[in-house]
């Protein structure tokens, strides 16, 4: 392959392949986004607009990695890193999810392998920070696998449903 960046992980068994996110992406993405499942263990809305998805891509900063896993042709998970700034160029913000009919597949597995393997090695990021909502049995499970521990509890940290759920703070720290 020319790219690098576009060469694919070793596949989980469920034959995705982890690349660069691309504009082409967009709609796919999109329509991902607005699955109920997704949506329950992330912060956002339903009727997510095409224009809303291509607009957070398009102005993605520099240094940031936007990945997908993909399964025949299409987008069946997104992650993204988020490296921040100034005093706090050492550590990232990840955020991750996987299309309804994809979870407990290891597509999940696969773009953290991913996101992990670029702030480890690539990167050189010291400190990978997330939220996920406490009743997130999976992906706390997922995390605890790549070695997030635990940091704190946000007490009514999104509303969801109509009721206010909590969620807790987990970083990966490696110094």
């Amino acid at each position: 392959m020319d790219n690098p960046e576009e060469k694919p992980l070793k596949p989980p068994a469920t034959g995705v392949t982890i690349r660069a996110m691309r504009a082409s992406d967009i709609e796919a993405v999109t329509a991902m986004l607005n699955l109920p499942g997704f949506r329950h263990g992330t912060l956002r809305l339903p009727y997510q607009s095409v224009e809303e998805t291509r607009k957070r891509f398009e102005s993605m900063p520099q240094g940031n990695v936007s990945i997908v896993a993909e399964f025949d042709g299409v987008p069946v998970g997104d992650a993204h890193l988020m490296r921040l700034q100034g005093r706090r160029s050492h550590a990232a913000s990840i955020g991750m999810g996987v299309h309804d009919d994809f979870t407990g597949k290891g597509v999940g597995s696969a773009l953290m392998q991913a996101i992990v393997d670029t702030a480890d090695n690539w990167l050189d990021i010291k400190r990978l920070e997330l939220t996920v909502y406490t009743d997130n049995a999976a992906a706390l499970a997922l995390y605890k696998k790549f070695g997030f521990e635990t940091e704190g509890l946000l007490k009514a940290f999104g509303f969801r449903d109509g009721t206010y759920v909590d969620a807790y703070t987990m970083a990966r720290v490696r110094l």
